[in-house]
């Protein structure tokens, strides 16, 4: 029997996530869940957790309506074009809140999600050993291996409440198709204990069973499956449509401030009902241009091929 778990973005946020949740969103700098970080705003979703490697605008847009609490992260930017400016505004001036830091690096952060894929406490890393990243981290924990003496540090499970991540494919059950950079996402599904998948387009199962391999994320993994077109933008997503690279330096620039945060926040997140209608503010021909740019670099996955 297959179970439908189509929705919409708002009614999986509304009914999934909850004040005080541990969040993890999925990809870095691509198919990171963007669209699903102006929803959690929307709905004022606040004192989260967020668990990530490191990550852009979907951490920052967070950070900067002041909705985290902790982040446990290698570290938070925007990639390629610039640092993450409300990340650190909340770290040094606690503005719009204080936020606590949880520091890790991004194999540390990989290896806690896969802690909780597998189901067990912890996993033993070799990497931060000669840094300071243990001294000030009290969630690591130096240990001495029993069969070669060295000294390794152990890392925490990572089992957030609610995963966002967004794909290229998936089908009304959940069945997610990724390609490109897989980043920690087929372990995020699996230690999430709720996952809302959003992707760019939905298909058949029969088209899904085509290309086995490629389904990265399994339908029982997931709880929430949402059709959502440019749901990474202004980030890319392989096959699809490329960084808006403008729109990213709009965005950091108005981040240089709060007061140029919020007035941001105010036009492009506030400022519209529904995402169709964000995307109509964008403009089709904007939209165009980075299938284009996308296309001129990149090959959508085609059965033939296989």
């Amino acid at each position: 029997m297959t179970v439908n778990k189509v929705t919409t973005l708002p009614e999986a946020v509304q009914g999934l996530v909850n004040d005080g949740n541990t969040i993890a969103l999925g990809g870095i700098l691509s198919r990171e869940p963007v669209a699903c970080s102006y929803e959690l705003i929307r709905q004022n979703k606040k004192d989260l957790t967020i668990i990530v490697d490191s990550h852009d605008e979907s951490v920052e847009l967070l950070l900067g309506a002041g909705l985290v609490k902790k982040v446990e992260s290698a570290y938070v930017w925007v990639g390629v074009i610039g640092s993450g400016l409300n990340f650190r505004r909340s770290v040094e001036k606690g503005i719009p809140r204080h936020v606590e830091v949880e520091d890790y690096t991004n194999l540390a952060i990989g290896m806690r999600f896969l802690a909780g894929a597998l189901g067990v406490p912890f996993l033993p890393v070799l990497s931060m050993s000669g840094s300071d990243i243990p001294t000030y981290n009290d969630k690591i924990v130096t240990f001495k291996d029993p069969y070669k003496g060295q000294n390794v540090n152990l890392v925490p499970a990572a089992e957030p409440d609610v995963a966002f991540i967004h794909v290229q494919k998936a089908d009304k059950m959940g069945n997610a198709q990724i390609w490109g950079m897989l980043a920690n996402d087929i372990n995020i599904a699996r230690s999430a204990k709720k996952v809302i998948l959003t992707c760019e387009e939905i298909i058949p199962t029969s088209e899904i069973r085509k290309i086995p391999n490629m389904t990265q994320i399994p339908f029982y993994c997931v709880d929430a499956v949402v059709e959502l077109p440019f749901g990474a933008h202004p980030l890319g997503v392989a096959g699809y449509y490329w960084l808006d690279t403008p729109f990213r330096k709009e965005w950091l620039k108005a981040s240089r401030s709060q007061e140029g945060f919020n007035a941001w926040l105010q036009e492009w997140v506030f400022s519209w009902d529904n995402f169709e209608e964000y995307l109509r503010k964008l403009g089709s021909d904007r939209l165009a241009k980075l299938r284009k740019m996308e296309r001129d670099n990149y090959q959508i996955p085609r059965i033939e091929n296989y």
